[in-house]
């Protein structure tokens, strides 16, 4: 293929100021940047070069899972240089026009759909997440690295007392845990403020993991879990954390899951939503929503802060863990490049390499995403009441929240 690819090198190079190399079918090289080459492009056909120059980033990232392009040096570096490169300007409407497809397709707006997307991800097994994510936790949320914080498990378990301390968690309370996961938050918060706890789940996978996890620990009179929708929970709880929960909502589903999240809370009650989020509406990126997360949307901290108020919840905190987020993914990306031998030994033809090419650029990428200068993706936590609170009823400053 004759193409004059090199001005368009030096165009990705100039975005991203990185140098790096790509090297095609034909054996012909072409270099951006001064320097040893941080990464190579390797194309194995014309049609992966071709996919790139008419679909973008999205051309680029299906060639490298169907292996007709291959990525060789700092993986971390050529997604980063992706991030930064503006080679998307030019692909906007094919990637608006491909994500509007895929919520034809996969909106969680039907519950039997919600439950099948949720499956696709979160019902890959305890076996699997357990050899890469914190031992005993198994918290797939991101950590709370203030700093001195050295290990993922030391992360994981200050992020729970964190959400604890917002919410004043107490012995007597009983708490809600919506998209309760594999139970790391119950199980903590129990053990350590005394509380008791129900989780919500629709994933059935890990509710019958919790389920037997809570029996083996003497725990059924303190904890539950049950499998249903957030839309379908009921009862009405003291305390509720969600706690990456919003973003599988759907594009059009927030505003039925906030209302759910406060039905389920009494009146001065007080909640907690840990969410990754932008701060303006944005499109989700494609990507993401294709081959990760099906039917999932980033939403916008400013529409749900409005939809937060519409349920008559009134914000009491928001603070922003962009930066924590950017670390605890580069904790989970070693582990599962350390413990790929294993993973694929649980099931090879379900664990095959389109899968880790898939999952290495999600949790590699989502680091990078996170720790972008100019990246406009975040990770909120918002403490909220159900009605306006007193200063009898909440403190006047945020001091306890670090012991102070």
């Amino acid at each position: 293929m004759r193409l004059p690819l090199q001005p368009l090198v030096d165009t990705l190079h100039t975005h991203s100021g990185v140098p790096f190399a790509m090297e095609l079918a034909n054996g012909n090289r072409y270099q951006a940047g001064t320097g040893e080459p941080a990464f190579t492009l390797k194309f194995h056909t014309d049609a992966a070069l071709m996919a790139v120059l008419t679909r973008g980033h999205m051309g680029l990232l299906e060639a490298y899972f169907d292996q007709t392009v291959d990525v060789m040096g700092n993986f971390g570096a050529a997604l980063a240089a992706g991030l930064g490169s503006g080679l998307d300007q030019h692909f906007k409407a094919f990637s608006h026009l491909e994500n509007q497809l895929h919520e034809l397709q996969h909106s969680n707006h039907l519950l039997t759909q919600a439950k099948a997307n949720a499956r696709s991800h979160y019902g890959l097994g305890a076996d699997f997440y357990s050899l890469w994510l914190d031992d005993p936790l198994l918290m797939y949320t991101c950590g709370y690295w203030p700093e001195g914080t050295r290990t993922l498990e030391q992360a994981q378990a200050q992020k729970i007392d964190h959400v604890c301390r917002k919410i004043r968690l107490k012995a007597g309370e009983h708490f809600v845990d919506l998209g309760c996961g594999f139970g790391g938050f119950m199980f903590r918060a129990q053990a350590t403020c005394g509380a008791t706890g129900t989780g919500i789940n629709t994933t059935p996978e890990q509710v019958q993991w919790l389920q037997q996890a809570i029996a083996r620990r003497g725990l059924g009179a303190q904890l539950k879990v049950e499998e249903a929708d957030f839309r379908e929970a009921v009862g009405e709880y003291d305390k509720l954390v969600s706690i990456g929960v919003l973003e599988h909502a759907g594009r059009d589903q927030l505003q039925a899951v906030l209302q759910a999240h406060a039905q389920l809370l009494k009146p001065g009650g007080l909640g907690l939503l840990h969410f990754i989020g932008h701060v303006g509406p944005r499109e989700t990126e494609l990507f993401i929503r294709k081959h990760v997360f099906p039917g999932g949307w980033i939403p916008a901290l400013s529409e749900v802060l409005t939809g937060l108020e519409q349920c008559g919840l009134e914000i009491l905190d928001v603070e922003n863990l962009r930066r924590h987020y950017a670390l605890t993914l580069d904790a989970w990306a070693q582990r599962f490049e350390q413990q790929w031998p294993a993973i694929q030994a649980l099931d090879a033809q379900r664990f095959d390499e389109r899968f880790r090419r898939i999952w290495r650029t999600y949790l590699v990428g989502c680091a990078e995403m996170f720790r972008a200068p100019s990246g406009y993706t975040h990770l909120f936590q918002i403490v909220f009441s159900k009605g306006n609170t007193t200063p009898a009823s909440y403190p006047m400053s945020r001091a306890w929240v670090y012991g102070a």
